[in-house]
C-alpha cells in the first residue's frame, strides 16, 4: 500500500512538473508573435515573405520570430542560386529564416553542400514545424 502511494505521488509530481514546464515555455514567448510556415513551392516565398513585412509592421515590437520550412520536392529549387538569391536577400532583411526539410534533402538526392550558406537544415520539416507550434508559434501549410 505504501509503495502504490509513493508511485502515485511519484506520477502526480511527474505530471505537474511537466505542466509547469510547458507554461514556461508558453510563457517564455507570449511577449513575442512567432510564425512558422511550412510550403511545398520555393516560388511561394515572394507571399510568404510579403506577409512576414506585414505581420511585422502591425506587430511591432511584439513581432518574434518568423521561419519557414521547405520540404517536399521543392528542395531540388532551393540549389537554384538564380532563383534563390533575391528571395535570400529579402529574408535576410525581412529577419526571416528559411530552412531546408533534411528527409526531403534525402529523399530527392539534393546535397547539403548546394544549397545557399544562409539556408538552414532542419533534420525533419513537419517535426520542427510541430516542435514550433507547441512553443506558440502560429503556423500555417502552404
Amino acid at each position: 500500500m505504501k509503495n502504490i502511494l509513493l508511485a502515485s505521488f511519484a506520477v502526480i509530481l511527474s505530471l505537474f512538473t511537466n505542466l509547469l514546464q510547458a507554461q514556461t515555455d508558453h510563457e517564455e514567448h507570449a511577449d513575442h508573435i512567432n510564425y512558422v510556415v511550412l510550403t511545398r513551392s520555393v516560388p511561394q516565398l515572394k507571399p510568404i515573405l510579403l506577409a512576414a513585412e506585414e505581420l511585422a509592421a502591425q506587430d511591432g515590437e511584439k513581432f518574434g520570430e518568423f521561419q519557414v520550412v521547405v520540404c517536399g520536392k521543392a528542395v531540388q529549387d532551393l540549389t537554384n542560386k538564380e532563383m534563390m538569391n533575391g528571395f535570400l536577400q529579402k529574408a535576410e532583411k525581412a529577419g526571416v529564416i528559411i530552412n531546408a526539410c533534411g528527409f526531403s534533402l534525402k529523399k530527392f538526392n539534393v546535397k547539403r553542400s548546394g544549397l545557399p550558406e544562409t539556408l538552414r537544415v532542419v533534420e525533419n520539416g513537419i517535426l520542427h514545424n510541430f516542435e514550433l507550434q507547441k512553443k506558440g508559434y502560429l503556423s500555417i501549410e502552404l
